[in-house]
């Protein structure tokens, strides 16, 4: 057995020669970095040198030195002017200092309904920073006919006209729309607050600029409406208005709003609301 297991381990002579050179190959290859670091050592660059090629740079092509001072070149060169922000030609906004990107993002907001009321709504749009505003308020210059002359009724409006209003684009208006067709109507500014995306900041900011003709609202008959019409009623649940049909369909037509407040699981709260939308037909 000892005899086999050393015939296995033992080496030859060329076997030995052949791990000796792949040992010393591994050994090269290691050591080869700490070499040529060791033989090429860094040279250190003199600041000195550097600014005086730089100013012979500057001297000999000065226009050079204009380009190497990147996103600063704009504002070092404005253009200042009166200028009313609402529609300005990008050309002119490129006059005003403004990168192509600050641009675009301005008509970006136009194309989607936006306008400017007021020079601190310069401020607001993305891209412009602190000292672009600075520079560019004293020269803002917007008409006196602006939106406080703007009042929208809120139910005969149509998306154009709702772009109108103050931080109104035409994603809002469609929201708007959609909403007023669901509900019927508005029956008062407030329900502007119901419609996804217009909390109390931004209604307080629309609140004087629109109102609200109640007779335009589009009236429910409570006795002769299919559950799948009834079902787009804002205010009411998959429940409640199954419970309405069948309350109906049970006890017969109802007469006033005394008759759906005999249904358990809508409120006091609930009759409110919507009792200024049916009709008792």
């Amino acid at each position: 057995m000892k005899a086999q297991l050393k015939q296995h381990l033992s080496l030859t002579k060329k076997e030995w020669n052949g791990m000796l050179v792949l040992v010393l190959l591994i050994a090269a290859v290691l050591a080869a970095p700490y070499v040529y670091q060791w033989q090429h050592k860094d040279s250190i660059i003199n600041a000195k040198d550097v600014d005086a090629a730089l100013a012979q740079l500057n001297k000999a092509n000065p226009g050079m030195a204009k380009a190497s001072a990147g996103s600063n070149v704009s504002a070092k060169h404005r253009s200042l002017f009166k200028f009313n922000p609402n529609n300005l030609p990008a050309a002119d906004w490129a006059k005003l200092g403004l990168s192509d990107k600050q641009i675009a993002i301005i008509k970006n907001y136009e194309a989607k309904g936006g306008k400017f009321y007021k020079p601190a709504d310069v401020k607001k749009i993305y891209g412009i920073t602190e000292a672009d505003y600075k520079a560019l308020a004293p020269y803002i210059d917007i008409p006196k006919e602006s939106i406080n002359n703007i009042i929208v009724e809120l139910n005969t409006a149509d998306s154009a006209k709702l772009t109108q209003l103050s931080g109104i684009g035409p994603t809002f208006a469609k929201r708007i729309i959609y909403y007023r067709e669901r509900l019927g109507g508005f029956v008062n500014k407030e329900q502007l607050k119901e419609v996804f995306g217009i909390d109390d900041l931004k209604y307080d900011e629309l609140k004087t600029q629109i109102k609200v003709d109640a007779s335009h609202i589009r009236k429910i008959e409570i006795n002769a409406i299919t559950f799948d019409k009834l079902r787009l009623m804002p205010y009411l649940n998959y429940k409640q208005v199954s419970a309405i049909i069948e309350y109906r369909n049970q006890h017969g037509n109802y007469a006033s709003i005394a008759d759906l407040s005999n249904i358990a699981i809508i409120d006091e709260g609930i009759l409110r609301k919507i009792e200024p939308y049916l009709s008792y037909k």
